[in-house]
């Protein structure tokens, strides 16, 4: 009876931390971003004042982390993308950049 139980709790214990492991894996959805946004982005930029943050030393590229001095704008309602509250923009040396919301991290950039 004890090694019934004990292989009861046992699996329910082994059950429970596939369970957590499994609620803590996260899947990320690729957004793809077309030309005609980056000018998008910058005009919105410019009717709603937004400053562009200007630093020769700082080339954003995909994956790169923005600096906490770097203000960031959520994506505008007119931008048709798939779960937009998960990104933000910025504009950096007077080009915008897609930045994902939590990480800060720069998703997309245009030439």
């Amino acid at each position: 009876m004890h090694k019934t139980l004990f292989s009861i709790a046992a699996a329910s214990i082994m059950f429970a931390g596939v369970v957590g492991v499994s609620a803590q894996t996260t899947t990320t959805t690729t957004t793809t971003w077309s030309n005609d946004q980056g000018p998008a982005f910058q005009e919105y930029s410019t009717t709603k004042q937004y400053r562009s943050f200007d630093d020769p030393r700082f080339a954003p590229t995909v994956g790169a982390e923005l600096p906490q001095s770097v203000t960031v704008y959520p994506i505008p309602e007119t931008m048709h993308v798939p779960t937009p509250e998960r990104y933000s923009y910025s504009i950096i040396n007077n080009r915008p950049v897609v930045v994902e919301r939590t990480t800060r991290r720069v998703v997309h950039t245009w030439d």
